[in-house]
């Protein structure tokens, strides 16, 4: 019986490798103090608004404050988008 021929697969080679391309992750210094400020002047105001039973931090708001308080900590989020 007639031996089969074998055939030679060329050697496998590689697609071209893509050059890899530095990511810059520049985060700006100044985004996490200040969101981190403004999560904290927020929390501040809040509790100091409970705790001193409307009388602290402005009088004249009453349970606006908390708003404020709110306004702070919304404000923070906001700043957090800015991180990169």
């Amino acid at each position: 019986m007639p031996k089969s021929r074998i055939r030679k697969k060329a050697d496998y080679t590689p697609p071209p490798s893509k050059q890899a391309t530095a990511i810059k992750l520049n985060s700006r210094g100044w985004v996490a103090p200040v969101m981190l400020a403004m999560f904290l002047i927020g929390l501040a105001w809040i509790v100091l608004f409970y705790v001193t039973d409307g009388s602290l931090p402005i009088d004249a708001l009453g349970n606006w404050n908390i708003v404020v308080g709110f306004g702070f900590i919304a404000a923070g989020f906001g700043v957090s988008t800015q991180w990169k």
